[in-house]
């Protein structure tokens, strides 16, 4: 699945009640960097290995799909680089993509496969179309149902001027980098 520290401090100790030379230690809870109880559905989804399925991610809150990211950086470690593809056409559901952690899942299992990791985030996101994490642009992106994202991801600004949402940008990111996006909705 993935691996996470735990941080445990000594709180206490004292001679073994089980003989002499031995030592009761009593341990506590030393760290804060493990999952919240609120996203251990997605580690119970997890546990037996990377999702094989699309959508899995998609019924969590942005909480749930940002724990989902975490792991999806943590599941695909790979000792040697793999070569990126390009070209082809890739097909993005855009059904669920309701938050930004969601549409970085999307965009992730679009380009890779479910579980996959092509960045969490705005930086992440730029760095992984520069190529070493398994496709490089020029590729064409069917971004199916994308006006779920457009309105969802209207309020989300990462423009400093504050004139295009989220969606907007990678948009525009996408096609600066190389990308041929294709929005689509579905047929009324």
């Amino acid at each position: 699945m993935a691996s996470r520290p735990v941080g445990l401090a000594v709180a206490g100790a004292r001679p073994s009640v089980l003989g002499e030379g031995l030592e009761d230690i009593t341990l506590t809870d030393g760290g804060d960097d493990r999952p919240s109880p609120a996203v251990r559905p997605v580690w119970e989804q997890w546990h037996q290995g990377p999702p094989t399925e699309p959508n899995l991610w998609a019924p969590y809150d942005a909480r749930g799909r940002a724990a989902w990211l975490d792991l999806s950086t943590r599941a695909w470690r790979v000792p040697v680089p793999r070569p990126d593809h390009s070209g082809g056409e890739h097909h993005l559901d855009g059904r669920f993509v309701t938050d930004v952690p969601g549409l970085h899942c999307a965009i992730a299992e679009a380009l890779l496969g479910p579980g996959r990791y092509f960045g969490r985030g705005w930086d992440a996101f730029q760095d992984c179309l520069c190529g070493g994490f398994g496709v490089a642009p020029p590729f064409a992106l069917v971004w199916h149902d994308s006006e779920v994202a457009r309105r969802a991801l209207a309020g989300v600004v990462e423009d400093p001027e504050g004139r295009l949402s989220y969606f907007e940008e990678i948009v525009r990111l996408l096609e600066r980098r190389g990308v041929t996006v294709v929005l689509r909705q579905p047929p009324c």
